[in-house]
């Protein structure tokens, strides 16, 4: 058993931290420790990689102990990278509207247009449903892909329709290239295309 040092209480040998009060324990430093009477040996074996041996410490139990690493969070109003923002390599603009200049950004070779609908499990990367109050949009209604450094858009059969610079209704699985500039209209949302360079 480890005794706590801040509260005295007694825990068991494998206990990192007190059960009582949440502090960390101090564990002896001996190679043997006794579990349920029977000595055991903590080892220090080798590991031999492309850097040459490594030592790590193996538990009891033959399990490598827990790294702690601290965690670094933001200070109050300071901005985070997310995930979501690296790699974006077009932007959506809302251009009509209550709505107007609200952004998407573009980081995946396949987003989606559409609206949320969590009960269908649908969560398009760009979601209209909080600018869209006559549901014209459809909840998977078009997808822009990215490859080869080329965007294409493509209508997914979508009830009322995507068109491209006010042309003709898109066909339903027949990809348009999109370039700079280019206005799609999903249902009666107006978007602004933009490639991020």
């Amino acid at each position: 058993m480890i005794r706590c040092q801040t509260c005295s209480k007694e825990n068991p040998d494998e206990s990192r931290f007190c059960d009582e009060c949440g502090t960390k324990l101090e564990t002896s430093s001996s190679a043997i420790s006794q579990t349920n009477g029977t000595p055991v040996v903590n080892l220090m074996p080798t590991d031999i990689g492309a850097s040459g041996p490594k030592s790590a410490q193996v538990t009891s139990v033959g399990v490598p102990p827990l790294i702690e690493k601290a965690v670094e969070f933001p200070e109050h109003g300071e901005q985070v990278e997310s995930r979501s923002n690296r790699g974006v390599h077009a932007q959506l603009i809302i251009e009509r509207g209550d709505s107007a200049n609200t952004e998407f950004q573009l980081s995946a070779e396949e987003s989606y247009i559409g609206r949320w609908d969590a009960d269908n499990g649908i969560f398009p990367d760009v979601d209209l449903d909080a600018h869209d109050p006559d549901a014209k949009v459809s909840r998977r209604h078009a997808r822009i892909t990215y490859r080869g450094n080329i965007h294409m858009i493509e209508d997914l059969g979508s009830t009322n329709g995507t068109f491209l610079n006010r042309g003709r209704r898109l066909l339903p699985g027949s990809p348009q290239v999109l370039t700079e500039a280019d206005e799609i209209i999903v249902g009666k949302t107006f978007l602004r295309f933009h490639i991020v360079r």
